[in-house]
């Protein structure tokens, strides 16, 4: 479970920021983080920024020992703040705090235009702080339990100045064995790879294989459970089905991913099509995703990663949560993450939106809790800031948090001025007149 993320010098962020999912009031005793985070804020404010700090993170530890060859330098493409030149060519920080299998583990980096500056793990068996390792450019220094396997000393040496040593790890040692420092290296590793990151939604059918294959690869379980959601929605569908096609000569059904998150492909495979079947006056009619109504294809993707998640323990990123839904099924999705009963693994999710009704309630009950919010504000120097509700000591009952944050009371929204545009239009407009006469 993530715990916390901290990030500096990406995108609209110069300063240091902190997402904080440690309970910020009681907790059920089995939950150690909160289930969901929402970030508000108007448009241009930092929302999408601080989610895609999180993803370029994900990115960098599943992909930056492949983008190298091992003992060869090579650039990185990294987004700084760069309405700042002196903040621009200066490091970018990116660091995670995890609770994996009950133990804290802390791991981080910076870099630059060029390398990764510094890279460390740590972990905290029976509350102790103990190095696991640090990086220093190309040096590095080990702890008490890495220190005694001497192939991790072959692995750093090899591994390339643009590429994460957590990345490699992975790679050439892809076994460990229970307990200890290379355990906990593959632990963060995994915790990465199980995430699941949703930019903003939008399908097209290049993606529609894609979807195929992952149906596909799900469980009787899984679908079931998608279905049923998708029944409860009240969009029309009372079944999906996948229908081979013709064969043809791409590579084939996705079936899997290997140890390190690569795409498996059955060989030869028949391409196979989403079919949504929908109750008509003359029986069932089916229909392609594509004919689907743009609500219905954003739930449909959002279902299997909800549910994909839901049963991994893992966390879930989504940007714009409320695109092309209606706000009871926005919340309906919250709550399937906030409920034991439905999230028994304690899966995470985090997401961005400008629906202030998420703020308020949905059948009498809050749709989010005070330390489940937080904010995104832009200064007037282009520099985001990211904020919780809980600095405002919100009360626990009786404060209409979507009305206040409408009204400012909590930073986040914007400052519209339409004097200027209103004099503009009324200007072409009697420019426009005094022509035709």
């Amino acid at each position: 479970m993530l715990q916390s993320f901290r990030f500096a010098n990406h995108r609209s962020f110069a300063d240091e920021q902190q997402l904080n999912l440690t309970p910020a009031y009681t907790q059920p005793e089995s939950r150690v983080t909160v289930p969901v985070a929402g970030i508000f804020g108007a448009n241009a404010s930092g929302k999408s920024n601080a989610l895609d700090a999180l993803s370029f993170m994900r990115r960098l530890v599943l992909q930056s020992d492949r983008a190298v060859e091992p003992g060869l330098a090579s650039s990185l493409t990294r987004e700084p703040f760069r309405l700042d030149p002196e903040v621009a060519v200066s490091p970018s920080r990116y660091v995670v705090d995890l609770s994996l299998d009950g133990v804290r583990h802390t791991y981080g980096f910076t870099l630059d235009d060029e390398r990764i500056v510094e890279e460390w793990l740590y972990h905290y068996p029976f509350k102790k702080k103990r190095r696991v390792f640090e990086r220093d450019g190309d040096s590095f220094a080990w702890g008490e339990e890495t220190r005694k396997d001497p192939g991790l000393e072959r692995i750093s040496a090899i591994t390339a100045p643009a590429a994460l040593f957590v990345s490699t790890i992975a790679r050439f040692a892809p076994k460990a064995q229970p307990g200890g420092g290379l355990q906990s290296l593959h632990d963060v590793y995994k915790w990465f790879m199980r995430a699941v990151t949703r930019d903003r939604p939008g399908l097209n059918a290049g993606n529609l294989l894609s979807l195929g294959s992952r149906w596909a690869a799900e469980t009787n379980e899984r679908r079931a459970a998608i279905i049923e959601l998708l029944k409860a929605a009240d969009v029309g569908i009372v079944d999906v089905l996948l229908l081979d096609e013709p064969a043809y000569d791409g590579l084939g059904l996705l079936v899997g991913r290997d140890s390190l998150g690569a795409p498996v492909f059955e060989p030869n495979s028949p391409r196979r099509s989403l079919q949504f079947a929908h109750r008509g006056p003359s029986g069932q009619v089916l229909l392609g995703l594509l004919d689907e109504s743009t609500g219905t294809q954003q739930l449909f993707e959002l279902a299997m990663d909800a549910t994909t998640v839901l049963g991994l323990g893992s966390t879930l990123t989504i940007d714009e949560i409320d695109a092309s839904l209606h706000p009871m099924l926005t919340a309906k999705l919250i709550d399937l993450f906030q409920s034991p009963r439905t999230n028994p693994l304690g899966s995470q999710l985090i997401f961005t939106s400008h629906d202030a009704t998420l703020l308020g309630t949905f059948d009498t009950e809050e749709i989010l809790a005070r330390d489940e919010i937080w904010f995104t504000e832009k200064a007037k120097n282009g520099t985001s800031t990211l904020y919780p509700l809980t600095d405002f000591k919100p009360r626990r009952e009786g404060e209409n948090r979507q009305r206040r944050y409408l009204n400012g009371n909590y930073g986040g929204v914007p400052e519209l001025s339409w004097a200027p545009f209103e004099r503009a239009v009324a200007a072409r407009e009697a420019a426009s007149g005094d022509g035709q006469e």
